[in-house]
């Protein structure tokens, strides 16, 4: 998480520097329209986890276009953190991806504790 702030944080300087509004690089997605990606942390997880098991929900590296949403249904009794996204215990976070990116992040639900999510046109 530490790698990917200072990246956003240059990406939306520099879009400031142009005069306008950044665009968000990604929003909240609750239009109901069904997710491109969608992964489900079920119940017991972080059990697993804190027992030693392998726990790979989501792949260690995902490529998404500009457009596309990302759905992460947690059915587990804590949050778990995904990329630059945090999904609270049994919540469904839902996301549009507006701009093109990389994201390196910590991921609590694969074994590796890392995922990337390049986002292209």
């Amino acid at each position: 998480m530490r790698r990917l702030a200072p990246v956003l944080a240059m990406l939306l300087l520099a879009g400031a520097c142009g005069g306008g509004e950044p665009e968000a690089l990604f929003d909240d997605d609750s239009s109901g329209a069904n997710a491109n990606y969608s992964f489900t942390i079920p119940a017991g997880t972080g059990e697993a986890i804190d027992s030693g098991e392998s726990v790979d929900i989501l792949p260690q590296s995902l490529d998404v276009k500009v457009g596309e949403v990302l759905e992460l249904v947690n059915l587990d009794d804590r949050g778990h953190l995904v990329g630059p996204f945090f999904v609270g215990k049994g919540e469904t976070l839902r996301q549009r991806f507006n701009a093109p990116g990389t994201f390196i992040g910590s991921c609590s639900v694969h074994d590796s504790g890392e995922i990337t999510l390049t986002v292209t046109e």
